[in-house]
C-alpha cells in the first residue's frame, strides 16, 4: 500500500494537477446533470444505465489518460501509420455497418455495441489527426510556407473533413477544420496565406450555400439571421425551447432535481447547456463557461512550455478540438449559431466523446510531463 501511495504521490507531483481537477470536476458534474434530466421524465432513454455508461466511459478515459501521459508523446507521433490506418478503417466501416442514434437517426456515424452502447469512430480519428498533422508539420517545419509542402498539408487536412462530411456528421467535420486551422496558425503559416484563404472562403461561400448545403441546412441559418422567419415551431423549435429554458433559470436556477423543468429536445446531449441554464441559472452557465475557458487556457499554457514544435502543436490541436466544440455547442444553445449537432465536452451524454476527450488530455499531459523543467520549477 505504501508503494502504491508513493507512485500516486509521485505522479501527482509531476502532472498538471490543475488540468486534472477541472476535467474531473466536469466528469463528476455530468452524471449529476444526467440524473437531473432523467428526473424530468422527458427522456425515457436517459436512465440509470445511460448514466452508468457515461460514468464508466469517463473512468476508462481517465485511466487511458494516465497511461498515455506516462510515455513520451513522440512515440505516438512516430506510430502514425498504425493509429491512422486503424482510425480511418473504423470510419470507413461506418458506411457499411454504421447506425444512427435516437437523437440523430439519419447520421450513421456510430457502431452498435453490446448492452445498448455505441461508439463513434470519428472521435478517435480526431486524436489520430492531431498526432499525424503535428508530425507532418514538424517534418516540413523549415519549408512550411513553400507552396508544394503547403498543398500537401492542405490535402492532409481536407481528407478527414470531406470524409466526415460525406458520412453525414457536419459538426465533426467543422471541428476537424478548426483543428487544422489552429495547428497551421501555431506552426507559423505566413499571414499572406491566411488572408488568401479567408478571401477564398468568402468567394466559395455562395457555392457552398447553393450547391453543397441542402434546404434543411440553409433553413437553420435563415431562421437565425433573417428577421421574421423564426417561429416557435418547425426548425427553430429546439432553439426556442432552449432559449426559454435558459431564460427561466434567471440568476440562480430552479435546481437540478426540480419538478418544474421544461422540455428541450436533446437536453441530454447537444442542448445540455440549456438544462444547465434552467437548473443553475446565469451563475451556473457562467461557472461552466469559465471552467471551459480555464481548461482551454491551461492546455495552451502546457503547450507553451513544450520542448519542441510537436508538443506545442499537439496541445494546440487538443485546445482547438475542445474550444471549437464548446463555442459551437453553447452558440447554438443561445441561438447565436445554427443547430449542427455537437456535444459539450465532458458534460453531454456520450461515452465516445467523454473517453476520447480524455485521450486528448492524456496527450497534453504527456507534453507537460515530458518537458524539461524550467528555471521556475
Amino acid at each position: 500500500m505504501k508503494k502504491i501511495l508513493h507512485i500516486i504521490g509521485r505522479y501527482i507531483r509531476h502532472t498538471d494537477i490543475w488540468l486534472w481537477l477541472i476535467c474531473l470536476s466536469f466528469s463528476i458534474f455530468s452524471p449529476i446533470l444526467l440524473a437531473g434530466i432523467a428526473h424530468t421524465g422527458f427522456f425515457k432513454d436517459v436512465n440509470l444505465r445511460r448514466i452508468g455508461v457515461q460514468a464508466i466511459a469517463s473512468c476508462l478515459g481517465v485511466i487511458c489518460a494516465i497511461g498515455i501521459s506516462k510515455f513520451d508523446y513522440h512515440i505516438y507521433t512516430k506510430l502514425w501509420k498504425l493509429h491512422t490506418t486503424g482510425a480511418y478503417l473504423l470510419v470507413l466501416l461506418t458506411f457499411i455497418l454504421g447506425k444512427g442514434t435516437l437523437e440523430r437517426p439519419g447520421d450513421k456515424s456510430w457502431f452498435q455495441l453490446p448492452f445498448g452502447m455505441t461508439f463513434q469512430p470519428s472521435e478517435l480519428l480526431k486524436i489520430s489527426f492531431i498526432l499525424t498533422l503535428a508530425y507532418h508539420i514538424y517534418t516540413v517545419r523549415e519549408h512550411l510556407n513553400i507552396p508544394s509542402h503547403l498543398i500537401g498539408l492542405c490535402i492532409h487536412g481536407a481528407i478527414p473533413v470531406l470524409l466526415i462530411h460525406i458520412q453525414g456528421d457536419d459538426g465533426s467535420a467543422i471541428v476537424f477544420g478548426c483543428i487544422f486551422i489552429a495547428m497551421m496558425f501555431a506552426a507559423g503559416l505566413y499571414w499572406r496565406y491566411i488572408i488568401a484563404a479567408a478571401g477564398a472562403a468568402v468567394i466559395a461561400a455562395p457555392f457552398l450555400w447553393f450547391f453543397v448545403m441542402n434546404d434543411f441546412q440553409r433553413q437553420r441559418f435563415l431562421i437565425l439571421y433573417v428577421p421574421g422567419l423564426a417561429s416557435t415551431q418547425g426548425d427553430y423549435y429546439q432553439q426556442y425551447r432552449g432559449a426559454l429554458a435558459i431564460g427561466s433559470g434567471q440568476i440562480w436556477g430552479k435546481g437540478i432535481f426540480s419538478d418544474n423543468h421544461s422540455y428541450v429536445p436533446a437536453a441530454n446531449t447537444d442542448f445540455i447547456f440549456a438544462f444547465i441554464g434552467e437548473s443553475l441559472g446565469f451563475v451556473g452557465c457562467l461557472a461552466v463557461v469559465l471552467g471551459l475557458v480555464f481548461l482551454c487556457s491551461r492546455i495552451l499554457a502546457d503547450g507553451h512550455r513544450a520542448r519542441d514544435l510537436q508538443g506545442r502543436l499537439i496541445c494546440t490541436g487538443v485546445f482547438a478540438m475542445i474550444a471549437a466544440q464548446s463555442i459551437i455547442n453553447i452558440g447554438m444553445c443561445v441561438s447565436l449559431l445554427p443547430v449542427i449537432g455537437i456535444t459539450l465536452p465532458f458534460l453531454s451524454a456520450g461515452g465516445s466523446s467523454a473517453a476520447i476527450t480524455y485521450l486528448g488530455i492524456g496527450l497534453v499531459l504527456s507534453v507537460y510531463m515530458n518537458t524539461s523543467k524550467s528555471i521556475f520549477d
